[in-house]
Parts: structure tokens; sequence; C-alpha cells
């Protein structure tokens, strides 16, 4: 065991030196206004030869592990970073961490048997299944989850402050060490995937929930990543005892700065659709789209808002099916104004999502179809001085006749305005395959609905993931 320890040990100290002598080279300027050195943080983490004669217990070696690993994770995640924190950091430094962090845990398995580890079992994780270059993270996981979240919590804010808030905050602790405590917990995080993960989120879910706390865009959005992480790699029965702490935690988050705007919607319909995806009549699902509305109803011209929102949002659409009925008095006065953008590719964006929505909800009782169609006429017409004119109007022709089938003789009086419009006059043969018989069924009283509601239930099923029960 003495033996092991000590070559383990060797073999730290010979990494430590390697990234001290990388990271020695890096030039570093201060950030104005604080006193605050992050490379002399880093430094400071990395373990030193022993003296002669001095013991090496497993003790001191958890520990050197332990700092080892925080300063490998600080250098790793640096990559990509603008905040001036993290930012000095050379991009062969980081790659060089990456490689050391992960000899660094085959050492680890393999000198300590790692397989057999009394913590990676306590978490109730099967260590054959863990691999080698894997084994020190979620070892270390019990450790360094409480560290990470009480550096990042020092400088949020304490509403018992009576003065200004961030300042008072910043008084308290430099934002410095949060950022790079929340930049520290996000690369441990991601190291761990399915199906591991799920055992892990009572170390994990305290510490992103604090970063979403905090006041500082950049803090909360790297608790933003790691949440998107949790949401593609844990079930919905793993998140249970979070499950409303976390979704009320995104939609107090939504109406955050521009810079972060992309990550709490993707975040939050992920989340969303992960815990509640077969019950769209979950509260949760109207609350987060709610939100979302609001917000782009305040600025309905942001480009880059509306455009994260039209990326993320179709899998809430997905989720939420016929429930979206409600939500059409808000939803479709944004399409009207997003459909005549000067970007082809965000255009695409609406008539898809206007897609997805008459194809969910058979776009039943609304007084939103003539004037559906008269925007999607005049997208049309405007498409011929675009790059992307035959995709846009093949997506405006797939979206007139999706209406022509849910609204029958409705759809018609609205288009017999347009019908004999010579800039119109390519659709025409899309739309008349219909039979008169079926148009007399949608116009019949009481027939459309059962119509398109039996026609829902038959083919929504194959593109888009609703509420059986519905």
């Amino acid at each position: 065991m003495a033996e092991d320890l000590s070559a383990l040990h060797d073999n730290l100290i010979q990494l430590s030196e390697t990234v001290q002598e990388f990271l020695a080279k890096a030039q570093y300027i201060p950030e104005e206004g604080t006193n605050v050195s992050v490379k002399s943080i880093l430094e400071s983490l990395l373990p030193r030869k022993a003296l002669e004669g001095r013991r090496i217990s497993e003790d001191l070696i958890q520990g050197e592990l332990k700092d080892f690993s925080l300063c490998c994770a600080a250098l790793a995640s640096a990559q990509g970073s603008n905040h001036t924190s993290l930012s000095w950091i050379p991009k062969d430094l980081s790659v060089m961490a990456v490689s050391a962090f992960e000899e660094l845990s085959k050492a680890f398995s393999a000198n300590l048997n790692a397989g057999k580890s009394t913590r990676i079992v306590e978490l109730g994780l099967d260590c054959s299944l863990v691999s080698d270059e894997k084994k020190l993270v979620v070892e270390l996981m019990p450790l360094v989850m409480p560290l990470l979240k009480e550096s990042i919590k020092e400088s949020s804010i304490d509403h018992s402050d009576d003065c200004d808030e961030v300042l008072a905050a910043s008084a308290r602790a430099p934002l410095a060490y949060a950022v790079v405590a929340v930049y520290q917990f996000r690369w441990f995080v991601t190291q761990v995937e399915q199906p591991h993960l799920g055992k892990l989120c009572s170390l994990v879910i305290p510490c992103a929930l604090t970063a979403l706390d905090h006041w500082s865009p950049v803090v909360k959005g790297q608790g933003m990543i790691t949440l998107i992480h949790l949401g593609k790699n844990m079930k919905a029965a793993e998140f249970s005892p979070y499950e409303d702490v976390i979704l009320d935690t995104c939609c107090q988050n939504i109406v955050s700065s521009d810079e972060i705007w992309h990550l709490v919607v993707e975040m939050s319909v992920l989340l969303v659709t992960c815990i509640h995806g077969t019950n769209p009549r979950s509260s949760w699902y109207e609350r987060i789209l709610n939100e979302m509305l609001n917000h782009l109803e305040r600025q309905p011209k942001n480009k880059d808002r509306y455009i994260a929102w039209l990326q993320h949002i179709e899998p809430l659409f997905c989720g939420a099916g016929l429930v979206l009925l409600a939500h059409f008095r808000r939803i479709f006065p944004l399409f009207f104004q997003w459909m005549h953008t000067d970007n082809d590719q965000t255009l695409l964006l609406v008539l898809k999502r206007v897609y997805t929505v008459m194809k969910l909800t058979w776009i039943r009782n609304t007084p939103f179809v003539e004037r559906l169609v008269d925007e999607l006429a005049v997208t049309y017409k405007e498409a011929a001085l675009k790059r992307a004119r035959e995709e846009v109007r093949a997506n405006v022709i797939q979206i007139l006749v999706l209406l022509q089938q849910c609204k029958g003789l409705q759809f018609e009086a609205a288009w017999n305005k347009h019908r004999d419009d010579p800039n119109l006059t390519t659709i025409s043969p899309s739309l008349t395959t219909r039979t008169a018989a079926t148009l007399l069924l949608n116009d019949h009283d009481g027939a459309e609905g059962f119509w398109s509601f039996g026609f829902l239930r038959r083919h929504r099923v194959k593109e888009c993931r609703v509420d059986s029960r519905i």
C-alpha cells in the first residue's frame, strides 16, 4: 500500500511540475481594480515535491489530488472563455491540463485499485462501468462540489444588505473567485455522463442552483450550461427531488441579459420537457411559455432573443401539444412580425415553427386563419428577392396545404382574394388536390373538430412527442 501511494505521489508531482512549467510561461495581467491574481491562485494549487523523509499519507495524497484536479479543471475549462479571469490561459495550456488530468486519473485507478473505492461505491455507482479516465472525477465529486458551491455563494447577493446589492456582494468576495469556481464546476460535471450522472445529482444540483442565483451573467451562464448537460444525461425520475425548484429557477432566469438568454431558453425547454414530457397539462409548461412570451412581447424586435427562442422552442411545442391553443393570441402576432425578417434562415425558422404549431393543434378555434393566409401570401411574394427563395416558398406551400386540409371552406374563403394574383399562380397546383367531399366534410357543422382531432391523433406522434392521453 505504501509503495502504491508513493508511486502515485511521484506521478502526481511529475505531472504537477509539467503543468507548473507551462503555467509559468503564460502571460497574465491582473484585472484592473482588483488585487486578485488568478494565476497565483492556480499555481498555489499545484503540489510540490515532498521534503526528504516526509511520510506520504493517504490524507496527503487525497488533498493534493483534489488541489491538482481543481487547477486542471480551471485551465481546461478556460477554452472558449472570454472573461478576463480565464481568457489569458492559452489553448495549449488547456489541452495539456486535460491530458495531465487523464493521465493522473489512470494512475489513480491503477495504483489505488479505484474500482473498489469506498467513495465511488457510496455514491451508488458501479465502478466497473466507470472508465479509468473518469474515476478520479467521480471520486473527487463529494470533496470539490461543496467547496465550489461555497466559492460561488460568497459573492452572491445577500438580500439583507440595505446598500447596493451587487457592490455589497463584490465587497464580500471578488467576482473572480466565483468565475473560476463556476468554470471548474462546469468542467467537473460535464466530464460525467449517463448513466452515472444521476447518482451525483444531490451533489451537483445544489451547486448549479447556487450559480443560477448569482448576479453575474458569466456565473449564471456556466450554471445553465451545466444544467443543460444534466438535462441531456439524466432521467426524469432522477430530477424528482429537485424538479420544482429547478423549474422555478428557470422561470426566474428568463429575464436574464441578452448574452445568456439563448442558454436560459435552451435550459428551460430541455428541463421542462425532460421532467414533464408526458404531461403537457403540467402548470410548468404554461408558466415557462408565458414567461418567455412576456419577454418576447416586450422586445419583439430583439433579433438575438427571438432567434434563440425559435431555435430551441420546438421540443416545448411538441410537449405541450394541443395546450398551445390557449397561447395562440400571443404566439401568432409574434410569428406575423418575424415573417418579414431580412434574414433567410430566421424566416425559415419562423415558418417551421408555424407548421409545427399547426400540425400539433390543427389550428382549431382561432381567428387568425385569414391573417395567416394573408401573411403567407406576402411572404411567398417577398421570397422572390431572397437567396433561399425556393426553400422559403416550399415551406409556405407546405403550411398552406395543411391549412387547407384542416380549415376547408374557411381557408378557401380566405384564399379567394389571392387566387388571381399573378405572383401566386405557382401555388395553385398544390392547392387543387383536395376533393369537394373533403371540403364539405370540413365545413359540416361540428365535423371539422372531429375530423381534425382524429387526423391529429393518427399523425402527430410520427414527428413530435406529445401526451398520448390527448
